[in-house]
Order: C-alpha cells, then structure tokens, then sequence
C-alpha cells in the first residue's frame, strides 16, 4: 500500500537552472550553464544597422525587377540575347497595361503594387500619357538610367578584379576546383560579374577557366599569370595587418594566430564561461580553407571541430569575395558542399553571431541576408569600391523624398491612365486618392507600412531552399 502511495506522488522540483536562451530585438543573450563550449543552437539577436541596410535593398530589388520587366516587354528577343541592356533604359517605353500583366504574373505582385511603386518613386519612374496611342507608357527617368549605366561601367572596368574573384572562388571548391555554372550566374550580382560573363570572362580566357560540356567551370592552372597570395585568405591578411598594427609587448601570438576578428549585436551578453568558450575556439587551429583536406581522417572529436573552424573560414572568405560583403542564405546554400558547411546552414551561422549576422528583412521574412560583420561599420561598407559607390547612386536616387519632385505636371499629363494604373476605375479612384486626395482636398499621408515591397520580386525563384533549417 505504501509503495502505491508514493508512486502517486509528484516528483520533487528540479535545482537546476536551464539556459537562457538569446532574445530578439531588445533581449539580451545570457548563458547560465557552466559549459565551456560554444552552444549549437543560438536564437538571432537582431542589428537594426544591418536590417536597415535590407530596407533599402527591398527598394533596389523591386526597382530592378520592375526594370528587368519594363525591358522585357519592349523587346524579348533583344532582351533574352543581352540580359544587362542598361545601355539607353532610359529611352525605352512600354505600355503600362503590359507591364502591370507582367509584374503580376511573373512577380505576383498584387494589382494595385506596381503602379503604386512607381508613383512612389517619381525620381526613378517616369509615367506619362503616350501623344500618339493615348494609353498610359512607363519608362525610366533619365537619372536612373545613368545610375545604371554608371553600376555597369564599373562593373566593366573592374573586370580583371572580377576574374580573380572568380579564381579564388573556383579555388574554395577542392579538389577538383570546379563549380556550376548555373550556381555562379545565380551568384554574379555578389561578385561584381556582367551579366554575359560566360562568354566576357570563361570562354575569353582559356588559360584561365575551362567550360566542360556538363556546364562545369573549372579553375586551370596559371602560374605565370597568378599572384602569388592568390591562395591567402583575407582573414589571414587582415590578421597579420591588425597583429603588425595593434602588437605590444608581451602580447599573445598565439591567441592570435587564428583568430577571427568578432563584434557581437547590441544586446548580446556574454556570461563568464561562454567568454572563456569563445576564447577556447579563438584558439583552435584550423586549416585553410583552399587546402584540400579529402585525404585526412576526420573522425576524430578535435578533428571535426577544427573541420568547422575551416567551414567558418570558409563563409568568410566567400563573403570577403564578394562586392559588397554579403549574400543571401539561399545563394550560400548551393556552395554548401564546396565549403564543408552542415546541412543545417542557418543553425551553423547563428552560433557564430560575431561573425555573420543573417537578415530576415525582405519578402515576408523568406529572405536570409548574411553580412560579413567586421566589413561594416554603422551601417556602412568599411573599405567601398567603385561598384559598391555605383549602386549606392541607385539606393540614394530611390529613398529621395517625393515632395523634391515635380509630380504636377505628370499627374496632370497622365490623364485618364489612372484608371489603367490601378487596373480599373476602383483601382484608379484609390490611387488617386493617396497621392491626389479625395473630395475636401486632403491626401493620405503614405509611409513605409503603404509600400508592401516586401512581396516576392523574383529574385532567387529558381534556387531551392531545401538547405534552409
């Protein structure tokens, strides 16, 4: 009896203290286990820095596809054979009813989006009552144009800097040095390379790159023509730079021979054993990520922390090869094999927080942005180039108030294509009234919660996420 009777009793209260885990936005990140070694799951602590540096992109990203579209239907063939055609996108206009069918099927935006973008952006759009037809026609601005041609000679007068990019990423995929096609056309915005870049850049050195019929790039050797640091990380570079800087009497070497630079997100506290945990992993070598590493036994614990040291190397040095220090989760997905990084990308990422920091800002949070930390400063590209400043002229030419532009004499000018604008007389009355006002003459105020660019703009749609956990 008395054996059942205490089989009934609940069981005592648990002492011990679970983990904390790291908190969002305005929670910080505590640790209260005594574990000396870096957590595998981490929550993301957000940096508004680097979503605020999203919220623009959202803009960049609509703008470009609504100009990929707006090219499209002026000429498909022209379009199909060179893709860039940022040459004269200015002078090109469509109707707007064949531009609208088209954001709509090919973007899935909603009716009334396009149309509204575009009134949303006069400095970039320009509509307009077409003399002959009398349909509403959509084109560029003259200033956006120029912003293009401007992103598209640098990215032309960078081209050698572009063919080393290359070089070390088909370098990053041992041992046999050889990538997808397809994977690096997804990849090409990143890395600075024209649009034409298997005819401009593969196929024009063949002493550099080879095109295998299975639509293959394979790196070929070239002693003569490489430098010789080709195969230097630039962790290791910026590492010998600090040390030579920053070196002290009695100063640890070896604490800094193979560690990364790391800047954790505001809110992210760091109890006492996970210091010493990161301290430990600062100090565990690793090796690099171009050397080939097929042939050693991995199966060892101390291996295969060292082998995930390696795969952090390697993110970073993809994301230092990169324009401007970043890429999306997607696009970093289909090098996974190539750089030894886990099936559970995301998950790997967040544990180092002080490394990346993965943006979720875009496309209704199915968009994963990841920053190279130590290339950013407030917000900003620490070292910029000279694409990197060419689309900066994009992003400034798209967040330019409204009110520092004439929209009297469009408005007026466009006529009855209201009612083509949004698609219909209801459609047209709406547009019309934000941006005109109704009846009394009072127009509704528009702010970001009006502009839903955070819908799919197409980029990325033929990129499985199946590596996205």
């Amino acid at each position: 009896m008395l054996r059942r009777i205490a089989a009934l009793r609940p069981p005592p209260p648990t002492t011990t203290r679970a983990a904390a885990p790291v908190g969002e936005a305005g929670a910080g990140a505590s640790y209260s286990s005594k574990s000396t070694s870096l957590p595998q799951k981490q929550q993301r602590v957000r940096d508004h820095a680097f979503d605020g540096i999203m919220e623009v992109q959202k803009r960049v990203r609509r703008f470009l596809a609504l100009n990929a579209l707006l090219l499209y239907a002026a000429s498909p063939t022209a379009f199909s054979s060179s893709p860039g055609g940022e040459s004269g996108a200015g002078a090109v206009s469509v109707p707007f009813s064949r531009l609208g069918a088209l954001s709509r099927r090919q973007l899935r935006l909603k009716p009334l989006d396009a149309g509204h973008f575009m009134l949303r952006h006069p400095h970039a759009f320009h509509l307009f009552l077409h003399p002959v037809h009398r349909i509403l026609h959509a084109r560029l601005t003259p200033r956006a144009a120029a912003a293009l041609r401007l992103e598209a000679d640098a990215i032309a007068s960078s081209r050698p800097a572009a063919v080393l990019r290359l070089r070390k990423l088909l370098l990053l995929a041992p041992p046999h040095h050889r990538l997808r096609l397809e994977h690096i056309r997804l990849l090409r915005r990143d890395f600075g390379l024209p649009d034409d870049f298997a005819d401009s850049i593969i196929l024009s050195n063949p002493a550099l790159f080879r095109l295998t019929p299975d639509q293959f790039v394979e790196f070929v050797p070239s002693p003569t023509t490489d430098p010789p640091d080709l195969t230097v990380a630039a962790v290791e570079r910026s590492r010998e730079r600090h040390y030579r800087e920053h070196r002290s009497p009695g100063a640890g070497e070896e604490d800094a021979r193979f560690a990364f630079p790391t800047r954790f997100p505001p809110g992210f506290k760091i109890g006492k054993y996970f210091r010493i945990a990161v301290w430990k992993w600062q100090r565990l070598p690793y090796a690099s990520p171009y050397a080939d590493v097929s042939g050693h036994d991995l199966r060892s614990l101390e291996a295969k922390r060292r082998m995930e040291k390696r795969a952090v190397a390697a993110v970073h040095e993809l994301l230092s090869l990169t324009v401007e220090k970043r890429t999306t989760l997607e696009r970093l997905a289909l090098f996974r094999d190539a750089l030894g990084v886990p099936k559970k990308i995301k998950e790997f990422l967040l544990k180092y927080q002080g490394i990346f920091y993965i943006s979720t800002r875009g496309n209704q949070g199915k968009l994963h942005t990841v920053f190279l930390r130590e290339a950013y400063y407030k917000g900003e590209l620490v070292e910029a180039n000279e694409i990197s400043a060419a689309r900066r002229k994009l992003e400034e030419l798209l967040l330019m108030s409204r009110e520092k532009a004439n929209l009297d004499r469009m408005f007026t000018s466009m006529g009855r294509g209201w009612d083509e604008l949004g698609g219909g007389r209801r459609g047209g009355e709406e547009l019309r009234e934000k941006f005109l006002g109704d009846a009394s003459g009072r127009k509704r105020k528009i702010g970001a919660e009006d502009d839903d660019d955070d819908a799919d703009s197409g980029e990325d749609s033929g990129v499985e996420s199946l590596y996205i956990e």
